[in-house]
Protein backbone atom coordinates (compact mmCIF):
# COMPACT_ATOMS: atom_id res chain seq x y z
CA UNK A 1 0.00 0.00 0.00
CA UNK A 2 1.51 3.36 -1.32
CA UNK A 3 1.12 6.49 1.26
CA UNK A 4 -1.13 7.96 -0.92
CA UNK A 5 -3.85 5.79 -0.12
CA UNK A 6 -2.60 5.38 3.33
CA UNK A 7 -3.14 8.82 3.72
CA UNK A 8 -6.75 8.68 2.01
CA UNK A 9 -7.65 5.91 4.79
CA UNK A 10 -6.65 7.92 7.29
CA UNK A 11 -8.77 10.93 6.06
CA UNK A 12 -11.47 8.80 6.09
CA UNK A 13 -11.59 7.12 8.95
CA UNK A 14 -10.95 11.22 10.10
CA UNK A 15 -13.96 12.00 8.40
CA UNK A 16 -16.00 9.67 9.83
CA UNK A 17 -14.83 10.46 13.40
CA UNK A 18 -15.25 13.95 13.02
CA UNK A 19 -19.08 13.29 11.68
CA UNK A 20 -19.79 10.93 14.64
CA UNK A 21 -18.91 13.48 17.06
CA UNK A 22 -20.92 16.32 15.73
CA UNK A 23 -23.84 14.24 15.72
CA UNK A 24 -23.60 13.28 18.66
CA UNK A 25 -23.24 17.20 19.79
CA UNK A 26 -25.86 18.16 17.96
CA UNK A 27 -28.20 15.35 18.98
CA UNK A 28 -27.33 15.78 22.81
CA UNK A 29 -28.66 19.29 22.10
CA UNK A 30 -31.40 18.57 19.93
CA UNK A 31 -32.56 16.39 23.04
CA UNK A 32 -31.88 19.09 26.08
CA UNK A 33 -33.88 21.66 24.14
CA UNK A 34 -36.60 19.08 24.08
CA UNK A 35 -36.02 18.25 27.37
CA UNK A 36 -36.20 22.03 28.76
CA UNK A 37 -39.31 22.55 26.44
CA UNK A 38 -41.18 19.67 27.82
CA UNK A 39 -39.97 20.48 31.61
CA UNK A 40 -42.34 24.05 30.99
CA UNK A 41 -45.41 22.20 30.21
CA UNK A 42 -45.37 22.92 26.52
CA UNK A 43 -45.06 18.54 25.23
CA UNK A 44 -44.09 17.61 22.13
CA UNK A 45 -46.59 17.93 19.62
CA UNK A 46 -45.02 16.53 16.70
CA UNK A 47 -47.50 16.47 13.50
CA UNK A 48 -47.23 14.31 10.11
CA UNK A 49 -46.29 17.61 8.41
CA UNK A 50 -43.81 18.49 11.04
CA UNK A 51 -41.98 15.08 10.43
CA UNK A 52 -41.87 16.04 6.74
CA UNK A 53 -40.73 19.41 7.43
CA UNK A 54 -38.04 18.06 9.43
CA UNK A 55 -37.26 15.35 6.94
CA UNK A 56 -36.37 17.47 4.40
CA UNK A 57 -34.35 19.59 6.23
CA UNK A 58 -32.06 16.98 7.13
CA UNK A 59 -32.33 15.56 3.70
CA UNK A 60 -30.94 19.04 2.67
CA UNK A 61 -28.29 19.36 5.36
CA UNK A 62 -26.98 16.03 4.12
CA UNK A 63 -26.56 17.12 0.65
CA UNK A 64 -24.86 20.75 1.59
CA UNK A 65 -22.62 18.81 3.34
CA UNK A 66 -21.70 16.09 0.87
CA UNK A 67 -21.35 19.28 -1.50
CA UNK A 68 -18.68 20.85 0.23
CA UNK A 69 -15.60 19.47 -1.47
CA UNK A 70 -16.88 20.39 -4.82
Amino acid sequence: MNSENQDQGNSFGLYILLGAILGAITGAGAGYLLSQRNEEGEGLQLTAGDGIKLGGSIITLLRQVSSLGK
